[in-house]
Parts: C-alpha cells; structure tokens; sequence
C-alpha cells in the first residue's frame, strides 16, 4: 500500500468501526484480545503511523505539548512559536496550536479541551485579564509567557529596558524631542510598563514627554502621529514595531525624512520598508526556546518553579 492510509481506512480493512481502531491506539482495555490482535495485525501489515497530533486530540499520550497563542498574526509570537517548535521538536515532542484572541474565556475552553485530550504539557502566552488562575492550576505542566505568576514557571519581557535602549540611544545621538505612541495602558506589560519605562527616562534626562496610546495596530499609529508630531521633533518610540510602522508610514507621507523612529521586535520588514527606523531585539525567539525547555524539564520530573526575564538588545 503506497497511499498514506487514515484510521478510516484501518478500520474498514480490519473490518471493525474507526472507534475501535482508536480504542487499539489508545490501549482501552475494553477492546476484546482478539479485535485488538485483528487491528493491530492490519496496522503491521499497512505500515500505518498515527498522527501524534491526532493521538493526542483522541486522548491518548503522544508526546504533545499545547502552545496558546493570543494572536496567529502576531509577529512577535511566531517569532516565539518558532523557538518553542524547536525546542519541543528536538525532545519528540509534536506541537498543539490553538489562539486566544486575548479572550479569557477561550482561554479556558482551550485549556479544558487539552486537558481533556491528554496533552503532556501547556505554553500559554498570557495577557491582561487572562485568567492565569486556569493556567496556574495545571502546576508543572504549564509555562506563560508575559505574564507574571508566582505559582507556576514563566518567561517575561525586560519592558523597561526595551525602552530604556531606545530612548538612550536617541539621547546619545543628542536628540530632546522625543515622542512616544504606545498601547492603551489597561494592557500592564506592552501598555502599562512601556509607557511608564518612557515617562521614567524622559524624567531621568529632564526631557518633556509627548505621548499617546491607542490600539495595538499600524491603522491606530498612523492616526495618532499627526497629534504627536511638532516642528522640533526629532525622533518617535513606539511600543511594538506594528505600531513603528503605522507611525513611519505616516511621516513618509509627510516627508518628514527628519524624525526618527524606534520599534519594538526585530521585524526584518522595518528597516527595510523605513531606512529612518531601527528596532528593539526584546527576545522572543529566545525566550520561547526558554520556555519550551522549562516546561520540558519540568515533564521530566523538575518542578522546581523557575521565573526568567529575557533580556533585550538593539538591532
């Protein structure tokens, strides 16, 4: 048989329904001797190999770890994901991806639904107003990323030192006006932190702050840049590279070649759309890797409780 076959086409060879062929997989003791002897005869003979992921999904422990995501479109995440895939990936493990949309209550029904499905561990990357209470009650099989917890293992941000690099680098090429665009403040780590990091350094450096927040989106930088920008300002911090991009954009359409702009994530794109931009490196590939092996460690038999805090670097 050269065509990869499907649990449906195991159970009509073996003569049996696709419930008792995942029953076989899942080693239900239910199954009768000789109806298990029947499939597993028919999987020896057909070279067939389950889905890990379909495995897991049946009940089954196949080496499975869940990953929640807030956003799939956040560059900042997959950048994350993909340090979290190679980690797992190189201890056998298979990978669940599953997206929250900053909904605690789809939180929580991902996490039942894991749970339920017998998944070995959790990653769950946390926002405010994300229940973390949930995630907290899975003990050693959970990490979160971004939010800060006490009772189970977490990988956080240096979210006033991302600002504090770009805003000492504005300084030491002697520029005093400078702006920020950031994330309304009811969001505590890009909103909240970045802001008061920024209003910190303006403090420090005897600078006048000029700031506004809105949407985590190019669209809200955009329209927030013209209630910014003034004829001496020379440079502009944003809170996240998206929100850099919307405010770039917006200059470049004023020909203000004369502002510099500041962003947050390493996005290759930037740069090379806006040569007056660079980039603030907080780390996420990094601190996925970081949290894909605590959680690895911690299946192994470590629940020692580890907090770690990436640290950030300029492009």
């Amino acid at each position: 048989m050269t065509q990869k076959l499907t649990i449906l086409d195991i159970a009509k060879l073996a003569g049996v329904g696709k419930s008792t062929v995942s029953r076989v997989l899942t080693n239900d003791p239910k199954v009768k001797p000789e109806t298990r002897e029947k499939v597993e005869q028919v999987i020896r003979e057909s070279g067939y190999v389950p889905s890990k992921s379909a495995q897991a999904m049946r009940g089954g422990s196949a080496k499975v770890v869940g990953i929640i995501l807030s956003r799939l479109d956040s560059p900042s995440e997959n950048k994350a994901v993909s340090g979290i895939l190679e980690v797992i990936y190189q201890a056998g493990y298979d990978a669940v991806i599953m997206e929250s949309q900053f909904s605690a209550e789809k939180t929580n029904e991902h996490l039942a639904v894991l749970q339920k499905r017998n998944v070995d561990g959790v990653i769950v990357f946390g926002f405010s107003g994300c229940d973390i209470q949930a995630v907290e009650s899975l003990e050693h099989k959970a990490v979160v990323i971004a939010v800060d917890t006490d009772r189970v293992s977490s990988v956080g941000y240096d979210n006033a030192g991302i600002i504090e690099l770009a805003m000492n680098r504005f300084i030491e090429q002697d520029k005093r006006q400078i702006s920020y665009v950031g994330v309304d403040p009811s969001d505590k780590t890009t909103g909240l932190m970045r802001l008061n990091a920024y209003k910190a350094c303006c403090e420090q450096a005897s600078i006048e702050p000029r700031y506004r927040t809105g949407q985590l989106s190019h669209e809200s930088a955009y329209q927030l840049t013209d209630e910014l920008i003034h004829s001496d300002t020379q440079a502009i911090v944003c809170a996240s590279d998206t929100l850099a991009m919307g405010v770039a954009k917006r200059l470049q359409e004023l020909n203000r070649t004369d502002i510099q702009v500041s962003g947050v994530g390493a996005t290759d794109l930037l740069s090379f759309i806006f040569p007056n931009t660079f980039s603030i490196d907080p780390g996420y590939y990094q601190a996925g890797r970081a949290s894909a092996n605590l959680l690895i460690q911690q299946l192994s038999g470590q629940q020692t409780i580890t907090h770690l805090t990436q640290q950030a670097s300029l492009q």
